[in-house]
């Protein structure tokens, strides 16, 4: 009789702690930006910023709102589409600069478990802008997934004097 309660609770301790997976919920795949100049040193972008997503089909998304002198910011990367396309909106008011960015990636579907939801990794392989208040961006980083001290892109704005 003990042993079979012995087994019993042991199986019921197997099954419940195989189903106790701990799914990321918390984490989100982001990219990361940094702000340079043209000496290759980290700075601050002297506007505000605000960045918005195209989506085919539905409308745009706001993904950064009127940001302040930034020095680096994230954004979410979509996990269907293979490039980006994004606004960058420098400024306020009346005087506004709109730059496009469009981000060429490979979409990596990446499982914790059976009992956990895909989540995607990407690999960055271009990048390009319109050049009206960007100077340029490049690639720092192409692995996307869950590192929050990753740099993926370097911003390197115009000068304005």
């Amino acid at each position: 009789m003990i042993r079979k309660l012995t087994v019993f609770i042991f199986g019921l301790l197997a099954v419940w702690a195989c189903s106790s997976i701990d799914c990321p919920v918390q984490h989100t795949v982001r990219t990361y930006y940094a702000v340079y100049n043209v000496d290759q040193k980290a700075d601050t972008l002297k506007d505000t910023l605000s960045v918005m997503i195209h989506r085919t089909g539905f409308p745009d998304t706001l993904l950064l709102n009127t940001v302040s002198n930034p020095t680096s910011f994230s954004l979410p990367v979509s996990y269907f589409s293979t490039v980006d396309t994004l606004y960058f909106r420098f400024g306020q008011n009346l005087i506004r600069t709109v730059d496009t960015v469009w981000v060429t990636k490979e979409n990596l579907p990446h499982f914790e478990s059976v009992d956990c939801n895909v989540q995607y990794f990407h690999r960055i392989l271009d990048v390009r802008t319109t050049h009206h208040a960007i100077d340029s961006i490049t690639i720092n980083n192409p692995k996307v997934d869950y590192d929050p001290q990753a740099i993926h892109f370097h911003l390197y704005p115009k000068s304005r004097d």
